[in-house]
């Protein structure tokens, strides 16, 4: 069967695979390694330890005591060569609150300068995209998301900050993202999000995955602390609906 793409394998290690797609962000590139991902890890089981996505590649740590590199690449390749490639993998579209008040967005200013855009127009055009999320990563919870539109496309920060708070909605080159945890930081901030992103007492910690979207919406400060209560007394529940 023809499938889209031509991958790479390369061996990292005594006991990692690497395969690759084309060297580009893309929704159909997402979706041809979702879908491999979850033929491996049905098929293959027995034989490994963890799978890793990523924007365009796929990291498939192995047992080498139960089968060589060699062996795993072709039984690999034959599950690829077999697939109809449809891409129907189960996802949602989460909806995320964020507080774009002055408050939070402490850099919305200085974009609405640069972009030469009013802090309204930039956050109606933050919050209107449906966004893809590709992976986790830098951070447990840490979701790196596709679709943000090229006029709110900012340069990181020059000087990254020593502390970036729990729950920061940010613009960092190409992309946006929350910071699912209080760190260091270089992205721009635009709002905060009341939600938790990674929590270790529940399967799984993060509520979202690759292939899933996400859509922004505007809330003021009053219903960012209502929401910020429920979820401490565990009444609120993140809207969401299966794609």
């Amino acid at each position: 069967m023809q499938h889209p793409f031509n991958l790479t394998y390369k061996s990292l290690g005594s006991s990692a695979i690497l395969i690759e797609w084309i060297n580009q962000i893309d929704e159909a590139i997402l979706y041809d390694i979702l879908s491999l991902q979850v033929k491996v890890e049905t098929d293959l089981q027995d034989v490994l330890v963890e799978t890793i996505n990523a924007y365009n590649s796929l990291t498939i740590i192995y047992n080498p005591n139960q089968i060589s590199f060699s062996e795993l690449k072709e039984k690999i390749k034959a599950l690829y060569e077999a697939s109809n490639h449809e891409n129907k993998i189960a996802s949602k579209k989460w909806m995320i609150p964020v507080c774009y008040d002055q408050e939070f967005g402490i850099d919305l200013e200085e974009i609405s300068k640069k972009n030469n855009f009013t802090i309204d127009e930039i956050i109606e055009a933050h919050s209107r995209p449906d966004y893809v999320v590709y992976f986790t990563g830098f951070l447990p919870g840490f979701l790196y998301l596709g679709g943000l539109p090229k006029s709110l496309h900012m340069p990181r920060r020059a000087t990254p900050r020593v502390r970036i708070r729990q729950g920061a909605v940010a613009i960092g080159g190409a992309q946006t993202g929350i910071y699912p945890s209080e760190s260091p930081g270089g992205w721009n901030i635009i709002g905060n999000s009341p939600l938790i992103f990674f929590d270790p007492s529940q399967s799984p910690p993060c509520f979202a995955k690759a292939g899933d979207h996400l859509q922004f919406y505007s809330i003021n400060k009053s219903e960012y602390d209502l929401i910020a209560k429920e979820i401490t007394s565990g009444k609120f529940i993140v809207e969401s609906k299966a794609l």
